[in-house]
């Protein structure tokens, strides 16, 4: 089978007993950099030495065959430098190969840092989605950020430390400077900080220079008090733009929480009498 194997984020001492002993037990390990797992092993006295191989972005799709053949003949574990492989990780190509092949896929949790940092945020965490990187690209950033902007959920994404104040600056252009944050830095490790605050704070803070592996959480939007007539005129003016009816009445209901079928049935009549 295909193990995917969750890797410490920053503490040693997070490794699992599953994970160190399936590193006891592997002869195949299919890595995102062997240098890496090469580390892992040594700090954590694994004295077993299997034969490792890269996975990673830049080949996973052609290696993916490859893998899912070695595992018929024995289980193949999949790491990843730091936490769940797939998760914004290496192996996504792999697990699709693999089930389509009925080769098994299991896992061995553990450390995720878009879950820690989202449960030490403060922020609401019965609903949340996990967005990854934000887009380097501004005009696709900005696309996706208005997409987002009304979304109720708590949402997490990973930022680079150099792009870290343009990104909050965007986030908070993007959703309101209003909207509370936080940054989680170096999760883990020695150095680890949560930062809250609003996103124009953090965004102000940002600017003095960030170091380290980050996560951004930011809360859902707010419910806003409902306008029935507004709202109709919203899902009106999408149809118009080319939505369909039915699509334009659920986005706007979602955004507005007012009952989908209602603003459908509404917008139908009032298409009927224009």
């Amino acid at each position: 089978m295909i193990i995917l194997g969750a890797t410490p984020i920053g503490n040693l001492g997070d490794a699992s007993a599953r994970l160190r002993q399936a590193l006891e037990d592997a002869t195949v390990v299919a890595s995102e950099d062997t240098r890496v797992t090469q580390r892992l092993l040594a700090g954590l006295g694994i004295a077993n030495r299997p034969r490792l191989f890269a996975l990673h972005e830049h080949n996973e799709r052609q290696r993916a065959g490859e893998v899912v053949e070695l595992a018929r003949d024995g289980d193949v574990l999949v790491l990843t430098d730091a936490g769940m492989p797939t998760v914004s990780d290496p192996g996504f190509p792999l697990v699709q190969a693999a089930i389509a092949a009925g080769v098994e896929v299991t896992a061995i949790p553990g450390p995720s840092a878009p879950v820690t940092a989202l449960a030490l945020s403060g922020l609401p965490t019965d609903r949340f989605a996990f967005e990854g990187f934000l887009p380097r690209k501004g005009g696709d950033r900005a696309r996706l950020l208005a997409e987002l902007a009304t979304d109720r959920r708590t949402l997490v994404f990973f930022e680079a430390p150099s792009r870290l104040a343009q990104g909050l600056a965007d986030l908070a252009t993007a959703f309101g400077a209003d909207r509370p944050a936080a940054v989680c830095r170096e999760l883990t490790k020695l150095h680890e900080e949560v930062r809250r605050g609003t996103l124009a704070e953090l965004a102000t803070w940002a600017e003095g220079g960030v170091r380290g592996e980050i996560c951004i959480v930011v809360g859902g939007a707010p419910v806003v008090a409902a306008d029935p007539a507004g709202a109709l005129e919203r899902v009106l003016a999408l149809v118009d733009g080319g939505a369909r009816l039915k699509d334009a009445s659920a986005e706007v209901a979602a955004a507005t929480g007012l009952g989908r079928r209602e603003l459908y049935e509404s917008a139908l009549a009032a298409r009927k009498g224009s």
